[in-house]
């Protein structure tokens, strides 16, 4: 089935934290980080509902992104995929949504990754080159892929 990307709304929130919190707990409990009241504050001051996409699979949410313009990159801040629909290549689709829309407008994408997650894996083997670290964070960026025009020669 092919996703289908809606608008997140702020009523969204609870539901969003839900599925952020499903999807992160495996990693963050292995590095004894877990919080849900920790889960909650950062979510709630980066939520931005305007940047914001629910991943549709029919009437199904599996997941959601946020993806920010900033002046000359794109910041993708979340991306969430239920646990159960991972490793169906839900992922993979979507990123290669996001990277449709910032090679279209010549922009890189960076993300940051919690240190010890799956997820450093799936970015890596998705183009991502690793950019920085922080104490609990692994920065990456994907540049934009360079589009040639066709020549021909007669």
């Amino acid at each position: 089935m092919t996703p289908v990307y809606l608008p997140a709304q702020a009523q969204d929130f609870e539901a969003l934290l839900a599925l952020r919190i499903r999807a992160m707990r495996p990693s963050l409990a292995r590095i004894g980080r877990f919080d849900p009241e920790r889960a909650r504050a950062r979510f709630r001051d980066s939520f931005h509902p305007a940047a914001t996409c629910k991943i549709m699979l029919g009437d199904v949410c599996a997941g959601f992104y946020a993806l920010r313009a900033l002046p000359d990159s794109l910041e993708l801040d979340h991306l969430y995929i239920e646990p159960d629909q991972q490793g169906c290549g839900l992922g993979a689709a979507v990123l290669a949504h996001v990277f449709a829309h910032a090679d279209a407008i010549g922009l890189p994408v960076h993300v940051g990754a919690l240190r010890d997650s799956d997820s450093n894996r799936f970015y890596r083997r998705h183009g991502f080159v690793q950019s920085g670290e922080s104490e609990w964070d692994i920065h990456y960026a994907r540049p934009p892929a360079v589009v040639q025009a066709n020549s021909t020669s007669g």
